[in-house]
């Protein structure tokens, strides 16, 4: 079923502390710490990419699922767009039959992603704050209603000129600009 998705990100210095924080806030660990593998697609005339819309295939273990992301609504504080997401059987033969379709992969980003809820019964409302260790640093992502992003990104320390609303495929991409280096994809470095 499609729904708006309401999100932002906060870029984390020092991740002890606001992982202590927000278990402090009534916040459990819903799925700990694992591997996501995000795959996105697109047709060889980038038609999604210009009109600011995703295809991703994230793989975590033995879980798939595969996303469609419409165009961000205008919004100068929040990333809102239309979300469509499924559960696949096979992520690899989804892969087949999205390339059989036209659809080539055209980026890939990793990350170790940490879930947390809010603790039955507590009163920090009905959203979902996720820790991202990335290839090009730690951000926190809330995801909700938009006066529980602001009180939750409050409480946790951050202000809203704090908030970035950047995909991390853009994030990437600046870095790489920055420090002139020839964009690849966003992955772990496996022989540090």
């Amino acid at each position: 079923m499609p729904r708006d998705e309401t999100e932002i990100k906060l870029k984390v210095a020092h991740p002890r502390a606001v992982k202590l924080r927000i278990l402090e806030l009534g916040f459990v660990i819903s799925a700990p710490r694992h591997l996501e593998r995000n795959f996105l697609f697109d047709f060889a005339d980038m038609r999604l990419r210009k009109s600011s819309s995703v295809i991703r295939l994230r793989c975590e273990g033995r879980r798939s699922l595969l996303t469609f992301k419409g165009p961000p609504v205008g919004s100068a504080s929040y990333k809102i767009r239309r979300e469509i997401e499924t559960e696949v059987e096979d992520g690899e033969r989804l892969r087949e039959m999205l390339e059989g379709i036209g659809l080539r992969e055209v980026f890939c980003y990793e990350k170790f992603r940490t879930t947390y809820t809010p603790k039955p019964g507590s009163t920090t409302g009905a959203g979902l704050v996720v820790f991202d260790q990335t290839p090009i640093g730690n951000f926190l992502e809330l995801e909700g209603p938009k006066r529980w992003i602001d009180a939750t990104a409050r409480h946790l320390g951050f202000s809203r000129r704090d908030y970035v609303t950047a995909s991390y495929v853009s994030l990437y991409l600046t870095r790489c600009q920055e420090e002139g280096t020839k964009p690849g994809s966003m992955v772990f470095d496996s022989g540090k």
